[in-house]
């Protein structure tokens, strides 16, 4: 199963006004706060919220690199492969070459089809035979490198792309949104899809107006 917690944020809708009002040597206050899913974001004055919008319609993105928030993802390694291409995202990743613990795998609860009009995508569903033994003689291989002494980093390379990894994620407002961007359209893969969608929702409940306004739609 694919997880995605929220672990921390830093700043808020009102870090991006006033990085962008220090310019002019300002600083404003916000209205006050509101509280949803236990999440605390600020209420700005109309002429603030006017100015974030005005900010990501022109693309002047500095301000909002002053807000940040870090999540934990666990996923399989062909959606951990995807998602690290994104820049200026920091990944810290749980490596085998130090954990013992017995490796998951991803099961997917359907099997889509290839797409027909593009090179790449999906559409539909496909009957899949059990394929859960191409797993488990995976895991035997693994298992009985390390029984024989091979080195945890090189008995690795025996173990499938639906093996479960987890990583830590962190990132500014406009980098995340950058990615969200992308991952978050319809045509993407349905898995990284999951990762972006639960990441988009968490952090428009933090950052409630600098989110609507960085997102494509």
């Amino acid at each position: 199963m694919i997880e995605v917690t929220h672990i921390d944020h830093m700043g808020s809708d009102l870090s991006v006004v006033n990085a962008a009002r220090v310019s002019f040597g300002k600083k404003r206050e916000a209205l006050g706060t509101v509280t949803v899913n236990d999440k605390t974001s600020v209420v700005l004055h109309d002429t603030d919220r006017k100015l974030i919008k005005y900010l990501a319609k022109h693309r002047h993105m500095s301000p909002f690199g002053h807000a940040f928030a870090s999540f934990h993802i666990k996923a399989p390694i062909f959606v951990a492969r995807q998602l690290v291409k994104h820049k200026f995202l920091r990944w810290n990743e749980i490596s085998r070459r130090y954990v013992d613990s017995e490796p998951e795998f991803y099961n997917p609860e359907v099997w889509r089809g290839k797409s027909t009009d593009k090179k790449q995508g999906s559409e539909g569903v496909v009957d899949v035979v059990d394929w859960g033994d191409t797993n488990w003689a995976c895991l035997i291989a693994y298992n009985d490198l390390l029984a024989h002494g091979v080195c945890p980093e090189q008995a690795r390379m025996v173990l499938p792309q639906s093996t479960m990894t987890e990583w830590y994620w962190s990132g500014s407002l406009d980098a995340f949104s950058d990615m969200c961007n992308l991952r978050c359209k319809p045509d993407t893969q349905a898995e990284t899809r999951i990762v972006a969608d639960a990441i988009s929702k968490e952090m428009k409940e933090l950052f409630q107006i600098s989110w609507e306004a960085l997102r494509d739609g």
